[in-house]
């Protein structure tokens, strides 16, 4: 297991926003779950690698879907919303091989372009995500990977810049972690290097299962998506394709929680149970009833939650995106329940704004240790990141009286409609300003 580091916080920020959540009886209804965030992103990204019109359904109306349409506009893709959820990106015979800071900065995911553009153009010049924050989250994975292919790489000012003149050549790479970005910046440049690439120790996410999917549609030749070892065959080119965005397992969590919090009975349309075993494993034990078929997911919760013991793991392990939405639901579980971060320290920030509520959490280095009480108080607190920003509007159904949530923009970074969606389900919500 690689060393715990400091997780990334984007330093770009949009117009604040603030949600007020009142305290909410028991949720009731239905709402479709969207596409997914860490899914779209990297399809974006892969459209550079063919020329002509590609069409993706399902697409979020988020920011950093508008992120990556900009980054994309600045290569000299022209990008178009066709309707509310469908992207058409259209790759003309020449770009620009550059991803510039102003746009890196403001999305992390942005660093998967380096892959694709120098399989198709034989060079790239990406910012380095995150300005100063980069040293805690390197990308020493994807470009150790992408020189095994051929790739020769330079630091200078702020930028990574790569070069293979002599275009990329298919070998075996051994990931020393199975990380997601590394995974899906190296099967990208593999299915346009010459000959056989093989990924071991590959990242399973269903989001990687979704890229491979795309890139075989568009003529790649790529097995094994979803497993520990991914096998590439190369091919010369490839070509405009049109593809549907899984459905988002990270949102689906979001308003599975929310339902453990507050009560009730909510269907999740689109959710699929078969992305999120390990989840809802847990929250089978912590006592809540959830019925999987075709259409989606329908999750309840009729009494007080019972605490649970949470490690986060690599998938199919439980996400580390799901844990502050875990410690959010064992905050009012009856118990004492221990989560452990196995992947990024400093993915407990958000508790001292849980803490304000009422919360009694201990933490000590990658542990949380959360004694559930029976209510929460409202009260004034702010969202450090997309996960965590919804995590305590989450907590927020359990606590008595008002609870308003500040830097909420961040949440849109990565939900659609989120506050629309809760009123759906009867939970009262306002934004502010």
């Amino acid at each position: 297991m690689p060393p715990l580091v400091p997780e990334h916080t984007d330093a770009h920020t949009w117009a604040v926003q603030r949600v007020k959540v009142e305290p909410s009886g028991p949720l009731e209804g239905r709402l479709r779950v969207g596409g997914a965030k860490n899914s779209v992103l990297k399809l974006m990204a892969a459209t550079v690698m063919a020329r002509g019109t590609h069409v993706l359904r399902n697409v979020p109306r988020i920011t950093d879907v508008d992120c990556m349409v900009d980054l994309l506009g600045s290569m000299g893709l022209e990008v178009t919303w066709l309707d509310a959820s469908t992207l058409s990106i259209t790759r003309p015979d020449v770009i620009t091989p550059e991803a510039p800071y102003e746009l890196v900065e403001r999305m992390r995911a942005s660093i998967v372009v380096l892959g694709p553009l120098l399989a198709v153009e034989g060079r790239a010049r990406v910012a380095l995500p995150g300005g100063d924050d980069f040293g805690p989250r390197p990308i020493d994975m994807h470009v150790s990977a992408l020189e095994d292919l051929g790739g020769r790489f330079t630091t200078s000012h702020g930028f990574v810049e790569a070069a293979a003149p002599d275009g990329l050549v298919g070998t075996r790479l051994l990931l020393e972690f199975p990380s997601v970005g590394a995974t899906e910046n190296a099967m990208m440049a593999g299915v346009l290097a010459s000959g056989t690439t093989t990924i071991d120790n590959a990242a399973r996410e269903p989001e990687i299962a979704d890229l491979a999917a795309f890139l075989n549609a568009m003529g790649a030749v790529v097995h094994g998506a979803g497993t520990p070892t991914i096998t590439i065959e190369g091919v010369e080119e490839l070509r405009p394709a049109t593809h549907t965005v899984v459905p988002d397992r990270i949102e689906a969590a979001t308003y599975l929680a929310a339902v453990g919090v507050a009560g009730g009975a909510v269907t999740l349309e689109g959710a699929r149970a078969d992305h999120m075993e390990m989840l809802l494993a847990k929250v089978v034990d912590m006592g809540m009833e959830v019925e999987a078929d075709d259409g989606g997911l329908r999750v309840c919760s009729a009494t007080r939650l019972r605490a649970v013991d949470v490690a986060t793991l690599p998938y199919p392990g439980v996400a580390t995106d799901y844990k502050p939405l875990v410690v959010a639901m064992l905050t009012t579980a009856e118990g004492v329940g221990i989560v452990t971060e196995n992947l990024f320290a400093g993915r407990f920030r958000y508790v001292d704004e849980l803490v304000r509520m009422g919360a009694d959490i201990r933490t000590e280095g990658h542990h949380a240790v959360v004694r559930g009480r029976p209510r929460l108080s409202g009260a004034p607190v702010r969202a450090p990141d997309i996960r965590a920003g919804a995590a305590l509007v989450v907590a927020a159904l359990g606590a008595d009286g008002a609870t308003v949530v500040a830097g909420a923009d961040h949440i849109a970074r990565g939900y659609e409609d989120f506050v629309a969606k809760l009123a759906g389900i009867g939970v009262e919500v306002t934004v502010l300003d």
